[in-house]
C-alpha cells in the first residue's frame, strides 16, 4: 500500500483491520473496505482465495473484475447496497470466482458494516473463504441451484444480464460468464460481427483455441458462422464426424479441443444479420427440440443486445467527439498564473454530458475562468454546451462585467431552441491585485487552497441557473469579491467531483476539501489525483475541473480595471465593492493613500445609492501617463448632476462632495447617454 495515497485519503487510524490468527488457520481471508475512500485492503489469505497475487491487486475493488464474473459482481453489489441502505450490520453471500486457469469456484463472504454516530456506513470488515467443497457436499448447493431455477428461466436470466450490457465488450463478458451457458453445458463460445461483407471474430475460447486466419472471414467461405449468416438459419452440428465433414477447413484446427457437437445461430436484428454466435460442447451428442428452441430464443435476445450495444457505442463516440470539439483545444498561457484543467467522461451507464471549462484572457492582466454543466447526458447537452461556451467567451471578451456576462448568457440559453438549463460559475481574476469577482448561477462554490495546503470554500452568493433566471425574470446576479494571494489556488469544478452514492453534497465537499489539502503541491498531479479519486469511488457523472494558481504579483498594466455593480438595498454588494477597492489600492502600490481613496470612493457610491435609482457601477483603474494616477468612477442612471453644498453646523447630508474635494487631487462629473459618471483621481507613487 502506497503510504502517500493512504495519507491523502484520510483512512481510518486502525486501517487495515488485523485478522484474527484463527482465520488464517481455517484458510479464511479478511478484508477491510473503507467506504469513504473506496479502498479495500485484503490480506494474503484473501488474495489466495481469489487466486490473486499482491502485485495484481492495488487495494481498489476494480482490480477484482477479472476474477469476479460480471453477473456475480452485479448481484454482490446489489446485496451490499441493500445492506447499507436498510441499516443492517451484516450480510453474507455465496458467489463464484474465475481462477486464472479458467475454472469457476464457489466462494463465500461475510461482511460486518460499521457506521458512525449518525448511522452512516463508513467501513466494512469481513471474511472471504473457498466454499466449493461445502456446496458440493451439502444441501446448500442444491438449494441454491433450485432457487435460481425457479427464479427465472434460462433465456429470461440471460436477457436480464444482457440488459445491463452497454458495449459489445459487456455483451461478450455476460455471455462468457453467464450461468445460463453453464447450465447448457457449453464448453466455449465464438462470436463474430458482420462488417462490410466480412465476419469479424470478436470473441473466442477457451484460451489458446483461436484459429489463425479466422479473425476476419468472408461470408462466402466454408465456415459455420458464414453459413448461418448467408442462410439466416441456425446450424446444429450433431457429432464430431458431422463437423469434420461439413467444415473441413476449420475442423483440423479445433479437433484437439474434444468438441463433440456445436450450435451456430445467426444474430438477426430488424430482419437483417449483424453476426453469428457459436456454442461448442464436449461430451454432448445431438440437440433435443426444446434445446434448439431455447438456443434460437437465446440468439434473438443476444442479437437485440448487440444491436443496442453497437448503437450505444456509435452514439457515445459521436457525443464524445462532439464534446471534445466543443471544449478548448488548448488552454492559453496566462502570465502570472499556473493553470491545470481536466475532463473525465462517465462511461458507466450514461452518455456524454454537458460539462465544460474555459479560460479567457482579458485586458489588463485579468483572466476569466469558467466552469459549467448543461442539464442532461446526450449529444444535445454537448451541443448546447458548445454554444453556451462560445457566447460566454464572447460576452467576457467584449468587456462586460461578470454579472452582465452571466445575465446575457442566461438570456441566450433561454432564447435557444432547447428546454435545457445550465449551472455555471464565472470568476474574473485580476492577477495584478489578486481580486477575484465571482458570479455563481446555481453551481457549487469554488474552493481555495492556501500556500500551506489547507483548503476552504470560497463562498459566493448565487443566482438561478442559466436559462431559468431569464425565464423567471431574475437576471440580477450578485457579484462576490475575494482575494487570491500569490501561491493560492482557486479550484472550480462540476458536481460530479463531489457526488457520493448515498451521501449529500456537504459530505462530498468535505471529502474533496480533505483530498485537496492532502494532495500534492504540483498542480497537474493534483488535478490527476482528484479525477482518480472519482474513479476509485465509482463516480457516475462527468467531471470538469479547472485549477488556477496565482503566481508572484505582477506589475499593474495601464488601462487595467476592476468593475462591480452595486444594487440598491444590497449591503453585501457594497461590502464586496469596498473589499475590491481595498485590495486594488494595496496591490497597485497606493498604500499611503489607501484611507483617502477608500473614503472618497465610499462617499461617491453612497451618494449614488441614496439619490438615484438603479444602483451604481464602480470602476477602479490605474491611468497611463507621465504620472501614475488611480481613478475611481461611479456611474448611475440619473442625469441630474450632483452639486456641492454646505451642510450647515447640524446637517447630516451635503458633506459627501466636500469630503471628496478635500481628499482627491481632482474630481469631476461626466454626462453619459444613460446617466452620469462621478469620478475622482489620486496621484500614487511609481513602483520601483
Amino acid at each position: 500500500m502506497d503510504d502517500r495515497v493512504a495519507g491523502a485519503l484520510s483512512l481510518p487510524d486502525d486501517w487495515p483491520a488485523h485478522p484474527d490468527l484463527s482465520l488464517a488457520l481455517n484458510r479464511m481471508g479478511s478484508f477491510d473496505w473503507d467506504l469513504d475512500t473506496g479502498l479495500m485492503h485484503m490480506d494474503r489469505a484473501a488474495l489466495d482465495v481469489l487466486d490473486l497475487t499482491a502485485e495484481e491487486y492495488d487495494n481498489r475493488p476494480a482490480s477484482l473484475a477479472h476474477r469476479v464474473p460480471t453477473d456475480e459482481a452485479q448481484r454482490l453489489d446489489g446485496m451490499v447496497s441493500q445492506a447499507l441502505k436498510s441499516g443492517r450490520t451484516t450480510y453474507g453471500a455465496y458467489f463464484r470466482i474465475q481462477r486464472r486457469d479458467g475454472t469457476l469456484r464457489w466462494t463465500h463472504t461475510q461482511g460486518f458494516v460499521r457506521r458512525d454516530e449518525n448511522g452512516r456506513p463508513h467501513r466494512i470488515i469481513g471474511i472471504v473463504r473457498d466454499a466449493t467443497q461445502e456446496l458440493a457436499d451439502s444441501n446448500a448447493r442444491r438449494e441454491l441451484d433450485e432457487e435460481r431455477r425457479h427464479r427465472t428461466s434460462l433465456v429470461e436470466g440471460t436477457t436480464a444480464a444482457l440488459a445491463h450490457a452497454r458495449t459489445v465488450k459487456d455483451v461478450i463478458a455476460v455471455l462468457k460468464n453467464s450461468q445460463g451457458l453453464a447450465h447448457l453445458g457449453a464448453t466455449s463460445l465464438v462470436m463474430g460481427l458482420l462488417e462490410s461483407g466480412r465476419i469479424h471474430l470478436v470473441a473466442d475460447g477457451p484460451e489458446g483455441a483461436y484459429v489463425p486466419g479466422t479473425r476476419f472471414t468472408r461470408v462466402d467461405e466454408q465456415y459455420p458462422m458464414s453459413e448461418v449468416v448467408r442462410s439466416l438459419t441456425p446450424r446444429f452440428i450433431e457429432s464430431a464426424e458431422d463437423f469434420a465433414t461439413s467444415y473441413p477447413i476449420l475442423w483440423p484446427n479445433i479437433s484437439h479441443l474434444g468438441i463433440t457437437s456445436a450450435a451456430y445461430m445467426p444474430l438477426i436484428a430488424q430482419a437483417r444479420p449483424i453476426g453469428a454466435l457459436g456454442l461448442l460442447y464436449r461430451d454432448k451428442a445431438g440437440f433435443t427440440p426444446d434445446e434448439r428452441n431455447l438456443l434460437m430464443a437465446l440468439g434473438t435476445s443476444i442479437a437485440q443486445s448487440l444491436q443496442r450495444a453497437m448503437l450505444y457505442e456509435q452514439e457515445h463516440d459521436l457525443a464524445e467527439g462532439l464534446q471534445q470539439a466543443m471544449l478548448p483545444r488548448r488552454i492559453p498561457s496566462v502570465p502570472g498564473a499556473q493553470v491545470a484543467v481536466r475532463y473525465r467522461s462517465a462511461r458507466l451507464g450514461r452518455d456524454i454530458g454537458g460539462d465544460w471549462y474555459d479560460l479567457i484572457p482579458l485586458p489588463g492582466g485579468r483572466v476569466g475562468a469558467v466552469i459549467g454543466d448543461v442539464q442532461g447526458h446526450d449529444t444535445h447537452a454537448a451541443a448546447v454546451m458548445g454554444q453556451l461556451r462560445i457566447v460566454l467567451r464572447a460576452y467576457a471578451a467584449e468587456g462586460h462585467s461578470p454579472a452582465t456576462v452571466m445575465a446575457r448568457a442566461s438570456v441566450f440559453l433561454h432564447e435557444l431552441d432547447t428546454d435545457r438549463f445550465a449551472t455555471c460559475t464565472y470568476a474574473e481574476v485580476d492577477l495584478t491585485t489578486g481580486v477575484v469577482q465571482v458570479v455563481r448561477a446555481g453551481h457549487v462554490d469554488p474552493l481555495v487552497r492556501d500556500v500551506d495546503g489547507s483548503c476552504r470554500r470560497m463562498p459566493a452568493e448565487g443566482g438561478l441557473p442559466l436559462g431559468l433566471s431569464a425565464e423567471f425574470g431574475r437576471l440580477e446576479y450578485p457579484v462576490s469579491t475575494a482575494e487570491l494571494d500569490p501561491g493560492q489556488t482557486m479550484i472550480l469544478f462540476t458536481d460530479g467531483l463531489v457526488e457520493l452514492p448515498g451521501s449529500d453534497l456537504d459530505e462530498g465537499m468535505q471529502l474533496l476539501t480533505t483530498l485537496v489539502s492532502n494532495g500534492p503541491h504540483d498542480l497537474q498531479r493534483l488535478a490527476d489525483d482528484l479525477c482518480d479519486a472519482v474513479d476509485v469511488r465509482g463516480g457516475q457523472d462527468d467531471v470538469a475541473l479547472l485549477l488556477l494558481r496565482r503566481r508572484a504579483a505582477q506589475a499593474p498594466q495601464p488601462g487595467g480595471r476592476l468593475r462591480q455593480h452595486v444594487a440598491q438595498n444590497d449591503p453585501e454588494a457594497l461590502s464586496s465593492a469596498r473589499q475590491m477597492i481595498r485590495a486594488a489600492v494595496r496591490a497597485w502600490g497606493a498604500k499611503e493613500r489607501a484611507d483617502e481613496i477608500e473614503l472618497a470612493a465610499d462617499e461617491l457610491i453612497t451618494n449614488a445609492l441614496m439619490h438615484t435609482d438603479g444602483g451604481a457601477v464602480v470602476t477602479i483603474r490605474v491611468m497611463a501617463g507621465s504620472e501614475r494616477r488611480l481613478r475611481v468612477d461611479v456611474e448611475d442612471r440619473s442625469s441630474a448632476l450632483p452639486r456641492r453644498r454646505d451642510a450647515g453646523s447640524d446637517g447630516v447630508s451635503g458633506r459627501g462632495l466636500m469630503l471628496v474635494d478635500r481628499l482627491a487631487d481632482v474630481w469631476g462629473v461626466e454626462s453619459r447617454g444613460s446617466g452620469k459618471c462621478v469620478w475622482c483621481e489620486f496621484l500614487i507613487p511609481d513602483r520601483s
